[in-house]
């Protein structure tokens, strides 16, 4: 009897405490899933409170006050307060990187913050305008880089910046293919110069190489040309006609007297009319006074205008006016007379339009 009821006991001790460590196990159980969810909650839930992907642009200016400024409208509160969290237990805040980083909808907290310590930023996609001037570019550059326009423009117009890539002053348009590229917005003005740098090589393959030696010109000159082509007309199907027309002159010998080089010299890009006057301009852009191309290109042309200047139409016309009815293309002609017939009719659609 005695060792039965010892048994007893014995199994009830037993229960007692399995019950004791299932419930205790229930217990950390039920912790452990709390803690897994303010873990997920802070650090993995979507950081981004808005539906579409934002950006944030870190600069050199910027301290953690201002970092957690330009997060905040961003984020939601539990995401901030577990950003937060992250920084005090990081070096973050005496090491933060510059770049443009994005902020996407379903991204948790801990992968932004990671993006933001490591550097681990978004390109842009930074499109090579096709403008006249180097302030123009600076200014347009400047919009979509971490770059100040003052920046940009003090370089492209710096001798000595500009001959190291190759170039002068004159000619450092020449750099610039007008295509879109992905960039860090970040990048400093010596990486940017150097990608353009890289990027104008690429673009000169093998092919255009050879069709500018055929032509007995090199790519600066190449890209002159097409320059005063894409001022000459928009109209991308008559390019390699102009583009004969003036190769046609400058083997001749002739002036190109191209009046967008006028406009170019004197500066006044909106002038409906060029008149005599304006041709006696003191301008190495002058191409009634001087023959040959300019000295350099009169804006970053288009690339269809450079193929069409490697592609030019072989014809026997020297002379162009643009058309009477103002669709943007032009007349040519063979002989100084039958062009005199065509400046004719232009001149009087110009008037009778009341165009000064």
């Amino acid at each position: 009897m005695f060792g039965l009821h010892y048994l007893c006991t014995r199994l009830k001790i037993c229960d007692m405490k399995s019950k004791k460590m299932r419930y205790c196990m229930i217990s950390a159980g039920a912790c452990l899933l709390i803690i897994i969810g303010l873990v997920y909650y802070y650090f993995f839930s979507s950081f981004s409170v808005k539906e579409t992907t934002k950006y944030v642009y870190i600069d050199n200016d910027d301290n953690i006050d201002s970092v957690l400024t330009k997060l905040t409208p961003i984020a939601s509160g539990h995401a901030m307060t577990g950003f937060c969290t992250l920084l005090k237990h990081s070096s973050y805040d005496k090491d933060i990187r510059t770049g443009r980083y994005a902020i996407k909808p379903g991204e948790g907290t801990f992968k932004i913050f990671r993006h933001l310590k490591n550097g681990l930023q978004s390109s842009v996609s930074l499109t090579i305008p096709s403008v006249r001037t180097m302030d123009k570019l600076a200014g347009v550059l400047s919009l979509h880089l971490m770059l100040d326009s003052a920046t940009i423009y003090k370089a492209l117009t710096d001798e000595a910046t500009c001959k190291k890539y190759g170039y002068d002053t004159l000619t450092i348009a020449c750099i610039f293919i007008p295509n879109t590229y992905d960039i860090y917005w970040n990048i400093s003005l010596d990486k940017l110069l150097s990608r353009m740098q890289k990027e104008n090589k690429k673009f000169w393959n093998f092919e255009r190489e050879q069709k500018a030696k055929a032509m007995q010109l090199n790519e600066i000159q190449v890209y002159t040309m097409a320059s005063i082509i894409d001022e000459e007309t928009a109209n991308d199907g008559e390019k390699p006609m102009i583009a004969g027309m003036y190769y046609n002159r400058l083997k001749a010998g002739m002036p190109l007297q191209a009046d967008p080089t006028i406009k170019f010299a004197l500066k006044q890009f909106n002038l409906k009319r060029i008149y005599n006057n304006m041709l006696f301009i003191k301008s190495p852009f002058n191409t009634y006074k001087n023959t040959g191309l300019p000295p350099g290109p009169i804006r970053i042309p288009s690339v269809a205008g450079i193929d069409a200047v490697l592609d030019h139409v072989h014809h026997n016309y020297m002379y162009m006016c643009a058309k009477e009815d103002f669709s943007g293309t032009h007349n040519f002609a063979r002989t100084y007379n039958d062009h005199m017939q065509n400046a004719h009719k232009y001149s009087e659609a110009l008037n009778n339009k009341g165009i000064k």
